[in-house]
């Protein structure tokens, strides 16, 4: 049965069209992954949303300072990817991995805003107002830009950076043995994939 789960696991998220449901995880302090799309432990927590099931309650629940609906934000996105040539799709998994499209998300590292941009970071691009959704979306996508070039054009690196920062990337030379970054690259390039 573990097995099975196990191997389940890579098909959803390389084949993010064909699943239906949310998929948790949970790791054994022995280190073995289950994977299931029907929790029944709590243990299991969220790995990866259900994007049409994620769309619908978006636009069925309008509640103030919430999720909103994705096409709220499309003309900033598009300006925003247009001018800093970064791929829409990328733009959109990355909205949607880090704030699920909820303009004042503020993480409980201090993370804030459609992108989770640290005020550090959001100092350093001149983001006027991190909860501003063009502010934060004109930053966020200049951020990844500079990742982008940063990494040649890898967008697992870039993405690991965005995830655990430059200096983690560089230390390991790679992505970060972190499971949380690991997860962090399959989940956005998977939204990535869908949103095309």
């Amino acid at each position: 049965m573990l097995f099975a789960l196990v191997a389940l696991a890579p098909a959803a998220v390389l084949h993010p069209a064909s699943a239906r449901a949310d998929i948790y995880r949970y790791e054994d302090p022995d280190g073995t992954l289950h994977f299931t799309d029907a929790p029944t432990d709590k243990r299991f927590k969220i790995f990866m949303r259900d994007i049409k099931k994620d769309k619908k309650l978006r636009t069925a629940f309008k509640l103030s300072g919430y999720a909103r609906n994705p096409a709220e934000f499309e003309p900033i996105i598009a300006a925003c990817s247009r001018k800093y040539g970064v791929d829409v799709a990328l733009v959109k998994a990355v909205i949607h991995a880090e704030s699920g499209y909820n303009p004042n998300a503020v993480s409980s590292k201090g993370a804030q805003g459609l992108m989770q941009l640290m005020p550090k970071t959001a100092q350093g691009l001149k983001v006027a107002d991190t909860l501003n959704p063009s502010d934060n979306i004109q930053g966020g996508v200049r951020y990844l830009r500079f990742l982008l070039d940063t990494f040649r054009g890898d967008e697992s690196l870039a993405l690991a950076a965005y995830n655990s920062g430059l200096g983690n990337v560089a230390k390991y030379g790679g992505i970060p043995p972190f499971q949380e970054t690991r997860n962090y690259v399959a989940k956005v390039l998977s939204y990535r994939n869908t949103y095309r």
